[in-house]
């Protein structure tokens, strides 16, 4: 079949991301000597300056490994918690909230990013944090190709820039701002990375003691200090009034990446890696084992017929996402039960063909449901549509836009995988602080305020990601790292393109290529968390008879344009030593290059 550019083919190494410089980063890294976690933690930094509307230094960034010297996977969470001082108490009674906002100070976790590259590379690199770091160094001073998107978002705020977050406005309004096409720098950023370094670097110490140093310096030091100092005067959200964060340098100190197991489930003979329940991950692991009863390979990968199974499957797994997923080490997650094989029969069972217009999570070892109000979801939906329209995630009352994601995927000569999701901390998301050239992340939106359901807002505790690495194995090798950004959506194309290539045969790109679709139907993670019971949104490349029949079975299908669902990207090793990688041509940035 006809595809966009050829699934990248070679021994040597590979590398896909969302933005062609940072895949070419990443491969740079690999032609000198350093391993996947040595290129991935270089091609990450670069992202904050090529990708700087999707994520930032003070972003989060989930991770998952294959150590090919340890023979094993892990989980970097790269997904800070909420601050001591963000209380359900300080936000609903003392502030008067009845949701978290979406932008400014008080939705910021402890940045995560940092401390998930720098532990990665402490623990499984090879390479000086400084020769990791001059290629974002390099661009954040001299300036990083600009795609148009930048611009644009830029220009979706320049309002709220000038009138309200105005330390903004002097990094990304100067000289007019962005221009598509064009070269930006961030002096400022590529001086706080130089003064990490300084920090970090003394005569004798190893590489793994510069690492720690700068984590230190990250944490404990001087950013911590710039960002406690920086959110105690209050700016505006989207709530429309002003609020000052309450994250705190101590926060900072007491935070750590952490290393866990991956949580994992069989799908057609492949084990499939994501990570907990903290993160939305599993809702594609419940997708998976909906379809694996089905005959998936009989049905048409573009048909109507694929497409509402799939829909349906994902309906029921983000069901249970918003009844029972959270924070394992808050609440007692019933992750066993929810994949059991009876539990998925009996969801299984529920999907007819009609689309279902109900809310039906389920439950999974007896366990109540609670705290679900979709009423009161698809309410604010409707009532952002009539004020505004919708946006994606979300655009507020001041214009100030949601951002999105970035992802790269890595294989080198030795075996070694990586899969990462950086994001949040786009230039979008809060005021910039002036002494870092950077901002907070709003991951804390993604609570609700009432402790006591599973995505509860509690001190300590991870905001429920939507971010959403993947691994699949094979025969219990490593077989795929692959991923993609687009929040709700990440674990909705992910199980698409798997399924396409594990029931019909196709590679990386090919399934890549295909056609795409989305359902909004569910609650949204993000503000102000809405939800559309029924949409379905169809790349506009599918059959207007696949539509039809999508209405017919009750599906309230949107087309959207021909080349508008998913970003994906995707590196495999096959059984003969071979390494393939394609990557999302839509919005004209992913690039894949190995040899």
């Amino acid at each position: 079949m006809f595809t966009t550019r050829p699934e990248i083919a070679g021994t040597f190494g590979v590398v896909a991301s969302t933005h062609w410089v940072a895949s070419q980063v990443g491969m740079a890294v690999l032609e000198r000597g350093g391993n996947a976690f040595d290129a991935a933690a270089a091609a990450g930094f670069t992202l904050q300056m090529v990708e700087p509307h999707l994520n930032g230094p003070l972003g989060d960034c989930p991770i998952i490994l294959h150590s090919a010297a340890l023979g094993t996977q892990q989980v970097i969470c790269g997904q800070g918690p909420a601050p001591a001082g963000l209380t359900v108490a300080h936000v609903k009674d003392h502030l008067g909230l009845d949701m978290m906002p979406g932008t400014g100070f008080l939705a910021a976790p402890v940045p995560g990013a940092f401390d998930a590259w720098a532990r990665m590379l402490q623990e499984h690199g090879t390479w000086r944090l400084r020769d990791v770091l001059a290629y974002a160094i390099g661009y954040a001073r001299h300036g990083a190709p600009m795609v148009g998107r930048v611009k644009a978002t830029v220009e979706s705020v320049r309002r709220l820039f000038e009138q309200e977050w105005t330390t903004s406005a002097a990094i990304w309004l100067r000289d007019g701002g962005p221009q598509g096409g064009g070269l930006y720098s961030n002096p400022t950023l590529a001086d706080t990375y130089e003064r990490v370094l300084r920090e970090a670097e003394a005569p004798g110490r190893t590489r793994e003691a510069e690492i720690e140093a700068a984590r230190e310096a990250w944490y404990g030091g001087f950013v911590a200090e710039a960002i406690d100092r920086f959110v105690r005067s209050p700016a505006m959200d989207t709530s429309g009034e002003r609020h000052a964060g309450v994250l705190t340098g101590q926060d900072m100190a007491k935070w750590r990446a952490g290393v866990e197991k991956p949580l994992t489930h069989e799908f057609r003979g492949h084990t499939v890696l994501k990570c907990g329940p903290w993160s939305q991950g599993p809702t594609m692991l419940q997708t998976l084992s909906l379809l694996d009863g089905m005959d998936l390979a009989a049905m048409d990968p573009v048909g109507a017929e694929f497409v509402h199974a799939v829909t349906e499957a994902m309906k029921l797994a983000y069901a249970d996402r918003e009844a029972h997923y959270g924070d394992p080490d808050f609440t007692d997650v019933p992750m066993e039960a929810l994949l059991s094989a009876e539990y998925v029969a009996q969801r299984r069972a529920m999907i007819g063909r009609e689309a279902s217009m109900e809310f039906r999570p389920g439950t999974p070892g007896g366990r109540p449901v609670r705290g679900v109000d979709y009423a009161a979801a698809v309410a604010r939906a409707e009532e952002m549509r009539a004020a505004e329209g919708s946006g994606e995630p979300t655009v507020s009352r001041l214009g100030a836009s949601g951002g999105d994601t970035c992802h790269v995927d890595i294989i080198d000569c030795w075996g070694n995988f990586v899969s990462a999701t950086p994001s949040a901390g786009w230039l979008q998301s809060s005021p910039a602080i002036p002494e870092l050239g950077c901002c907070l992340g709003t991951r804390c939106q993604m609570f609700w305020l009432d402790e006591t359901l599973p995505n509860g807002l509690q001190p300590g505790k991870r905001p429920r990601t939507t971010l959403s690495p993947s691994m699949v194995l094979k025969d219990g090798a490593p077989y795929m790292a692959y991923g993609t950004p687009g929040g709700e959506q990440q674990d909705q194309w992910q199980p698409i393109m798997l399924a396409r290539m594990l029931a019909h045969g196709f590679n990386i790109q090919e399934a890549i290529d295909l056609p795409s679709f989305h359902s909004e139907h569910w609650v949204s993670s993000f503000w102000p968390r809405g939800a559309k019971p029924g949409k379905l949104v169809l790349e506009g490349r599918f059959k207007a008879e696949v539509a039809d029949e999508l209405r017919a079975r009750g599906h309230k299908v949107e087309m959207g344009g021909d080349w508008s669902e998913g970003r994906l990207t995707g590196a495999r090793r096959l059984p003969d030593g071979q390494l393939r990688a394609g990557a999302n041509p839509r919005g004209m940035q992913g690039y894949a290059v190995g040899r």
